[in-house]
C-alpha cells in the first residue's frame, strides 16, 4: 500500500518523482496513493507515448480522469488538456493517443450510488478567463464530495477548510504555499479531516481539487 493512511497529510512534487512502467508497453505512472499492486483505490500521474493503446476495458468502482497535456481519445471523441471525465462502473471504453498525452488518473474512488458519467471541458488559460481573487468552476458533485477547478489570483489568500472526509489538491499550474511548505506546479497534496491554515497564491494558479471524498 502507498498513502492509504488519510488521517496523515502528503504532499508530494511529481516533478521530483521517476516515471514507472506500467504493465502496458506504452504507458507510464508516478503513483501518488495505491491500495493494492493493480487494483483498487489508485492515484497516480499516467504518461501515455505516442501511439499507446489499451484494448476494451471497465474500471470497477469507477474512474476519474483530468487531462493535463496532450490528446486523449476514445470511442467518444478527442480530448485535449482541461477536459475533465467521470467513467463510472459499467463504462466501457479503450483510449489510446496518437500524439501522446499526460493525465491525472484517480481508480476505484467513487460512491457506490454515483453512476454520472461526466465529461467537461475546463479553461488552463488564466488570459481566456478573468477570476475575481479565487474563482470556482465546480465539475462534479455528490452527496458530500465536490470536485472543482480553482483559479487564484496572485496574492490571493484562503483558509484551508475542515471537512468531513478531507481535501485533496494537484496544482496544475502556478504555486501555492502555507505556513509549512511552497507547492508548485506538479504537486499533490492530500489533508485530513482537521487540518487548517491559511494558504496562498505565489503565482496566477490554477487547481484540481477535491473534497469530502476520502475515508468514506
Amino acid at each position: 500500500m502507498l498513502n492509504m493512511d488519510f488521517s496523515q497529510m502528503v504532499s508530494i512534487n511529481t516533478n521530483e518523482q521517476n516515471w514507472q512502467s506500467s504493465p502496458k508497453n506504452g504507458v507510464w505512472r508516478k503513483l501518488l496513493a495505491r491500495e493494492f499492486k493493480e487494483h483498487g483505490h489508485a492515484t497516480s500521474i499516467v504518461k501515455f507515448a505516442p501511439g499507446a493503446s489499451f484494448s476494451l476495458h471497465k474500471h470497477p468502482g469507477g474512474e476519474e480522469i483530468f487531462v493535463l497535456d496532450g490528446v486523449f481519445s476514445d470511442h467518444t471523441g478527442d480530448y485535449k488538456a482541461g477536459h475533465y471525465f467521470r467513467n463510472p462502473q459499467g463504462f466501457h471504453h479503450a483510449p489510446f493517443t496518437k500524439s501522446g498525452c499526460l493525465l491525472l488518473v484517480k481508480l476505484h474512488q467513487f460512491a457506490p450510488t454515483d453512476t454520472q458519467h461526466i465529461q467537461q471541458k475546463v479553461e488552463l488559460d488564466f488570459a481566456r478567463i478573468t477570476p475575481q481573487n479565487i474563482s470556482i468552476q465546480v465539475l462534479h458533485e455528490f452527496d458530500q464530495e465536490i470536485t472543482q477547478i480553482e483559479y487564484w489570483l496572485t496574492g490571493s489568500s484562503q483558509m484551508a477548510p475542515i471537512t468531513s472526509f478531507g481535501e485533496e489538491i494537484y496544482v496544475i499550474s502556478g504555486c501555492l504555499k502555507d505556513a509549512d511548505k511552497t507547492y508548485p506546479a506538479g504537486t499533490w497534496l492530500r489533508t485530513p479531516t482537521a487540518l487548517q491554515g491559511p494558504r496562498v497564491a505565489l503565482q496566477d494558479t490554477i487547481l484540481f481539487k477535491k473534497i469530502g471524498h476520502l475515508g468514506r
